[in-house]
């Protein structure tokens, strides 16, 4: 498998959001995401994207995309990820270790920062096709985006 990096513009989202606040654990945001699917379920919405969100230190974010009108209840919000610039890289986690990953890309956009490229970098996220603890397909192209500032 093939893992390299790139700069390119991200799409904007509109989701349904929980934040969660607490240590990093294996299945992080899980019960979160599941919260959320129900929800939509609920309200009739069809939904798309899985975006989990590092919101600083112990703090954590399950982004849900949605398509349709929605109403928020309970802790969950709706909110738009606007279209920004990314640093980000598309690999299977079972082939390739995330550490490896998430190192090498912090890497990456040091030089690029050094040379130039970009300003800054925000923070992390993760975008998945589908729900990644259900669809195999989606687990398999785990893409890891950094939102820079050009």
């Amino acid at each position: 498998m093939t893992v390299d990096f790139e700069l390119t513009k991200a799409p904007s989202y509109r989701v349904a959001s929980i934040v969660r606040v607490g240590p990093w654990k294996e299945d992080n945001l899980r019960s979160e995401f599941e919260e959320l699917e129900h929800w939509a379920k609920r309200q009739g919405i069809r939904t798309g994207s899985y975006v989990f969100l590092e919101r600083g230190s112990r703090r954590w974010e399950a982004c849900l995309e949605i398509n349709g009108r929605a109403k928020a209840e309970g802790r969950i919000r709706l909110k738009t990820l606007s279209a920004t610039h990314v640093a980000k890289v598309v690999f299977d986690p079972d082939q390739v270790s995330s550490r490896i990953v998430y190192h090498g890309l912090s890497d990456w956009t040091r030089w690029r920062k050094k040379y130039g490229e970009i300003r800054s970098v925000v923070g992390p996220r993760e975008v998945y096709s589908g729900n990644p603890w259900k669809d195999k397909q989606a687990w398999a192209h785990c893409e890891v985006q950094f939102v820079v500032r050009k």
